[in-house]
């Protein structure tokens, strides 16, 4: 074996070696149970919400406050567990066949702060700091 090729096979293995040690390692757990509940009710929460938004009363009023239907329903898709969980709260507390219009404002003013932070671009009447 040529002296280059020697030293170049050595070189490798001594690297090989070197950056073994470099590399991630991954580690399985269980889950335990209250991260599976919080998982299916976050899901759960968000199902309500949608469905809520599918309704036809609260489609008309978010159209007449000049909100999509489609955007409002991506808004809450990108919402987070504990904003999800309170939303469905405050759904959940309506009387049944009820008054709608206080969730419906709840919307509105979320969504109208996350377009003043510059999270969205839902009213044109806004103006982002971005």
């Amino acid at each position: 074996m040529p002296k280059k090729l020697k030293q170049l096979f050595i070189s490798f293995v001594i690297m090989s070696f070197t950056f073994v040690g470099f590399t991630q390692s991954v580690h399985a757990a269980m889950i335990g149970t209250e991260q599976a509940v919080a998982a299916t009710a976050a899901q759960q929460n968000r199902e309500r919400l949608a469905a809520a938004l599918e309704r036809p009363d609260v489609t008309a009023q978010l159209e007449k406050m000049g909100v999509d239907k489609n955007e409002a329903q991506a808004r809450v898709a990108a919402m987070s567990d504990a904003e999800v969980a309170a939303m469905a709260g405050r759904v959940d507390s309506l009387p049944a066949g009820g008054d709608v219009l206080g969730a419906i404002v709840f919307v509105f003013v979320l969504l109208l702060v996350t377009d003043i932070l510059g999270l969205t671009k839902v009213y044109p009447f806004t103006r982002s700091v971005r």
